[in-house]
């Protein structure tokens, strides 16, 4: 039981970091199954990588309670107002992504969850976040030449000038549109959740901040509602769960959770002062890995 524990510490310290940062928790996951593999049962396992999510939604909402709560006492009537409009606005996001997953997500897991494709995704999407940061680098420096090669990814006036969104409560119904159809593209094994829906707030004119802070926003009823059916999937079933899967659950969570709030903090302070380049380039990267990984194995080296 502890060995098995401590394989779910891993797995939930990689979800905890991945889920956030838009670099495909699925990618990582594929390569930490390849290696780490658990002594679970097969339905549970699908349950599992699915409710360990919960953790990690779990720091998003104690990070942003305050923010999300429209009934706080220290808010006044306004912002209470204006927090029911945000949550209006992350249940319009979430619209293009639950008709698309409930309609296609199991046929789209069944053709696509491959190596090949998740190792694909996480180059094409790396390659899209460079693009659009150097064509975001190439504005600024027009719009402000004084400040050099300081204006890279700073978001300064210029910078801020890009984006006609740059808080994440003035996002617009067709803003908020705009970023759920680009959620739907994360029915795509390796695409990134975080990563498709942070691309589509920056094309749809929000800052990094505002983008990044919706794409966590959105996450809560979309994966609280799917891990809520992957547990009913499991139970309907008539599956129970052994005293070793009850641990790996709980320390799976408990990890996903602790490490979310590292990364979350991590990210929002990054991303004030850098742009996504880094990210884009650390996704080829592991992409890579994973084609000469798999293709080698396929060849019979391993």
């Amino acid at each position: 039981m502890l060995f098995e524990a401590l394989k779910a510490f891993v797995i939930g310290l990689v979800e905890g970091i991945t889920e956030w940062l838009p670099i495909s928790s699925t990618g990582h996951m594929i390569l930490v199954d390849e290696f780490l593999k658990l002594d679970v049962s097969d339905q549970f396992l699908a349950m599992f990588l699915v409710v360990i999510q919960i953790g990690a939604i779990l720091a998003v909402v104690i990070l942003y309670f305050h923010k999300l709560n429209p009934f706080s006492s220290r808010k006044t009537p306004q912002e209470r107002k204006s927090t029911w409009r945000l949550w209006g606005m992350v249940v319009i996001g979430c619209i293009p992504a639950a008709v698309v997953g409930l309609l296609f997500d199991d046929w789209v897991n069944e053709h696509f969850y491959n190596a090949t494709v998740v190792a694909s995704m996480l180059i094409l999407y790396g390659i899209v976040f460079i693009v659009i940061e150097r064509s975001n680098r190439k504005k600024a420096a027009r719009l402000a030449p004084a400040r050099g090669r300081h204006a890279r990814g700073a978001e300064g006036e210029a910078d801020m000038a890009l984006f006609k969104i740059a808080e994440v409560d003035d996002i617009d119904i067709p803003t908020a549109l705009k970023i759920g159809l680009f959620q739907c593209l994360a029915i795509v094994p390796g695409t990134s959740r975080s990563g498709a829906t942070i691309i589509g707030g920056m094309l749809a004119g929000c800052s990094r901040v505002a983008a990044t802070e919706f794409t966590f926003f959105l996450a809560i009823p979309i994966m609280l509602g799917w891990g809520a059916v992957k547990v009913l999937k499991f139970l309907v079933g008539g599956l129970s769960m052994t005293s070793t899967e009850w641990v790996v659950l709980a320390v799976g969570m408990a990890t996903a959770f602790v490490t979310s709030i590292i990364a979350i903090k991590f990210l929002m302070g990054y991303i004030k002062r850098n742009d996504f380049t880094a990210f884009g380039w650390y996704r080829i990267v592991v992409g890579i890995v994973v084609l000469g990984y798999f293709g080698l194995k396929a060849a019979g080296v391993f």
